[in-house]
C-alpha cells in the first residue's frame, strides 16, 4: 500500500499559523541564538515568515516581543492545577511538593533560563526587561506560593507571615541551584532530581515551622 504524502510545503504550512505565534517563536529562537541586542526585528520576521508591517502591527518593538515571550512563561508559574485543599500538615506538605516541583521544571527550563540571562546581559540598557521579568514571572511564582502560606494559616497550620514564609521555602528549595544555572556550571535537574529536591525542602520547611502550640 502506498501512502500519499502531502504536496503541500512545509512554508505554506507554517504561514497558515497565526502570525503572532510565529513571530514569538521566531523571536525567542532568534535570542536564544544570538542574544536581545544582537537580533533585528528584520531578522524575527524573516525567521516567522511575516513582514516588518505585520510584526510591528502586532508588537511595538523588539522589547515587546520579548516581555510578551515572557508573560507566556509566566503563565507556568501559578499555582499548580489540582492543588489539594490545605486542611492539615499531611495536605500542606503534598501541597508544597506539588508546587515545589513544578516551579523547578519550569524555571530550569533551558527556555526559561535563557530568559533570565537575556534579562540579566540587558539589564542596564533595557531595564524594562528585568523590571517585566521581575513583576510578571517571578511575581507569579512568589503570588502562588504565598496563597499556600495564607491558605495553611488560615487553616492555624502555621505561623507567620506570608511573604516571609515563601521566601524561606524558595530558599529551601533552590539553594544554589539556580545560580549554578544562570552561570552555566550546573546541569538542569532531572525529573528524580526535582521530586527529591520539592520533597526535602518541603519537609525542612514543615521541620522548621511546626504547628502553633507544638514549638
Amino acid at each position: 500500500m502506498v501512502t500519499k504524502r502531502s504536496t503541500k510545503p512545509p512554508a505554506a504550512a507554517e504561514e497558515q499559523r497565526p502570525v503572532r505565534s510565529r513571530i514569538l517563536e521566531a523571536a525567542f529562537s532568534a535570542f536564544m541564538e544570538r542574544g536581545f541586542a544582537e537580533t533585528s526585528t528584520l531578522e524575527i520576521a524573516t525567521r516567522a515568515r511575516a513582514s516588518k508591517r505585520e510584526l510591528y502591527a502586532e508588537f511595538g518593538s523588539k522589547q515587546d516581543i520579548l516581555e510578551a515571550c515572557i508573560r507566556g512563561r509566566a503563565e507556568r508559574l501559578k499555582l499548580p492545577v489540582g492543588l489539594p485543599e490545605i486542611t492539615d500538615r499531611a495536605t500542606l506538605q503534598r501541597a508544597l511538593v506539588a508546587f515545589g516541583t513544578q516551579l523547578l521544571r519550569e524555571v530550569s527550563d533551558p527556555a526559561v533560563v535563557t530568559v533570565f540571562r537575556l534579562a540579566i546581559s540587558e539589564a542596564a540598557r533595557v531595564p524594562g526587561i528585568a523590571q517585566t521579568l521581575n513583576d510578571v514571572a517571578i511575581a507569579a511564582s512568589r503570588a502562588a506560593l504565598r496563597e499556600i502560606m495564607r491558605r495553611a494559616l488560615a487553616a492555624r497550620l502555621l505561623e507567620g507571615e506570608p511573604p516571609e514564609l515563601a521566601e524561606h521555602f524558595f530558599g529551601l528549595l533552590w539553594g544554589s541551584k539556580m545560580l549554578g544555572l544562570l552561570l552555566n556550571t550546573a546541569e538542569r535537574p532531572g525529573a528524580r532530581e526535582i521530586a527529591a529536591r520539592a520533597e526535602r525542602a518541603a519537609a525542612a520547611f514543615l521541620l522548621a515551622y511546626p504547628a502553633p502550640g507544638q514549638r
